[in-house]
């Protein structure tokens, strides 16, 4: 992240509300989805570019805040964007753990109308499956069988990679449909 000094001219374009507040979009910097959205003033900006982890002011218990410092579930900060009326600001994250305090891993969880047609692009599901993988690296939860080949070792890692490759392999020559070769 860059120093304050180097960004206080841009820093003070930002139009904070009446309040010294504005709206911050979290968007996981590799799958581009949406986790969340909070507020911040000044302050808690400052602190997100000094640190590199996001920063907000809590609306309700009035004072700031760093995502996860009850959790863990930190969002190290990748890149900071303002919108075109500098009004709003958009965090780009590598989340460590979910967003939602619900345990899922964007806010934005419930549905108000379905894209019933849109068929989702497999690399989407692939950045998908990396983040869950990295979430049991990094917690190694019981009863996760990705966290249990964490917990073994390297040489049982490369052997059930192995073998799914092989399942992989087997499918297409078997010439399952699509969806059947991405869950193998």
């Amino acid at each position: 992240m860059q120093k304050i000094e180097q960004l206080k001219d841009v820093l003070d374009m930002i139009k904070f509300d009446k309040n010294g507040l504005v709206p911050v979009i979290v968007q996981d910097i590799r799958t581009n989805e949406i986790l969340m959205l909070a507020y911040a003033n000044r302050d808690a900006l400052e602190l997100t570019i000094k640190t590199g982890f996001a920063h907000f002011w809590s609306r309700e218990r009035k004072k700031l805040w760093k995502k996860g410092e009850g959790s863990r579930n930190v969002q190290e900060v990748k890149e900071i964007k303002y919108d075109c009326d500098s009004d709003a600001i958009l965090y780009r994250v590598i989340p460590h753990g979910p967003a939602c305090h619900t345990g899922k891993m964007s806010c934005f969880h419930n549905v108000l109308v379905s894209a019933e047609n849109y068929e989702a692009h497999s690399s989407s599901i692939l950045e998908e499956l990396f983040a869950i993988i990295e979430e049991r690296k990094r917690k190694l939860p019981e009863g996760s069988y990705t966290a249990s080949l964490f917990r073994e070792g390297l040489k049982k890692i490369q052997r059930k990679v192995g073998e799914e490759a092989l399942e992989v392999i087997l499918a297409s020559i078997d010439q399952k449909d699509k969806a059947s070769i991405i869950y193998e």
